[in-house]
């Protein structure tokens, strides 16, 4: 085994050890006492929180930047993309055909919408204030992990670059803003509880 996969490897084993630290933060802390009286349905507000309420025409910050809300869809959808063959890549699977085509094609447009996105940042004075150094180490390490990774399926000699910067990514992911990985599915449960338990949501 290259001292690269290794090192990729611990790196994961890193990263998870500390998200299980964080959900057991969550699972620890996470249950606040209510001392108002139920009124709603909590169960299904929390369905409302995975669903209904994470419509681009229920939240202002996307429905009027609707062209960044699309190309941060498609960001994420290249991040979950870049994980499982990262994982596919360990036991030596890896698309084949067109579909390696497609993929390759994919992953290019979602590393251009995270690219999109840094330059809006930068761009921006009003996001440019609001940034700090994290926003811009996240943004750099997720875009360049899906641009090598359909960099490393059209050419497999840069194999050693690709792996390091997963695993950079893979140590990073625990300590900065990435770890909404795990925090994003916390807050959208609280606040399914939340406004559930005084029966705003889901709406009437």
């Amino acid at each position: 085994m290259s001292w690269y996969i290794l090192f990729s490897i611990i790196s994961l084993i890193i990263c998870l050890t500390s998200l299980w630290f964080h959900l057991f933060r969550l699972i620890r802390f996470g249950h606040v006492k209510e001392f108002s009286y139920k009124t709603g349905d909590t169960k299904a507000a929390v369905r409302y929180a995975f669903t209904g309420a994470m419509s681009p025409a229920k939240k202002e910050s996307a429905f009027l930047h609707l062209p960044t809300y699309t190309a941060g869809i498609f960001y994420h959808l290249g991040t979950f993309l870049c994980i499982l063959l990262f994982i596919l890549f360990l036991f030596g699977i890896e698309p084949a055909g067109w579909i390696r085509s497609v993929v390759i094609g994919f992953l290019l447009v979602t590393g251009m919408s995270g690219l999109s996105i840094l330059i809006k940042r930068i761009a921006n004075m009003e996001l440019r204030a609001l940034s700090n150094p994290d926003d811009y180490i996240s943004n750099i390490l997720v875009t360049a992990v899906q641009l090598l990774t359909a960099g490393i399926l059209y050419y497999g000699a840069i194999a050693p670059v690709y792996f390091i910067a997963v695993s950079l990514l893979l140590l990073y992911l625990p300590l900065g803003k990435l770890k909404h990985t795990l925090y994003f599915f916390a807050a959208r449960y609280h606040l399914g509880i939340f406004y559930g338990w005084r029966g705003v949501w889901p709406p009437k």
